[in-house]
């Protein structure tokens, strides 16, 4: 699988909202880097459900480009191979333009997953649905901020 191919079916599963496809993609330890939290959420199956949390939130989620490269990773600074996919969505009334960026091990699959998202108003309101999101799907405690 290349890493192409790995950043095509990824954008094929999130625009269908294909969870099963998206957990095929995904190295066991993936990181996401999320806009919202300073520490990245870990490993598969946090991912996913996160994932599946956004999807849910997300109203009129479309890509509207992308860009192949390589990157320096944040775990070890090596150089891997990359993509970013720029989208716009809407959350909570808000409109949301942003950009998933993947990087790729050496099998093609996502081991880090960072998303940024403008304007500053639009993080705010995706900070709250995620947060409920994660509450209300058991992903994290009540508490967890």
């Amino acid at each position: 699988m290349t890493d192409s191919t790995t950043a095509q079916r990824f954008r094929t599963a999130v625009e269908t909202r294909d969870l099963a496809a998206l957990d095929d993609l995904f190295t066991e330890d993936v990181r996401f880097y999320s806009p919202v939290k300073f520490v990245p959420f870990e490993g598969k199956a946090m991912v996913v459900g996160l994932l599946g949390v956004l999807l849910g939130i997300f109203e009129d989620f479309h890509y509207i480009g992308d860009f192949d490269g390589r990157a320096e990773t944040s775990t070890d600074g090596s150089e891997a191979p990359s993509a970013i996919l720029l989208f716009r969505t809407t959350v909570q009334g808000k409109a949301i333009h942003g950009i998933d960026m993947l990087q790729f091990d050496e099998a093609g699959r996502i081991k880090e997953f960072t998303v940024m998202v403008r304007p500053q108003s639009a993080v705010h309101a995706l900070g709250e649905a995620v947060l409920a999101g994660l509450v209300a799907a058991g992903l994290v405690p009540a508490a967890e901020h």
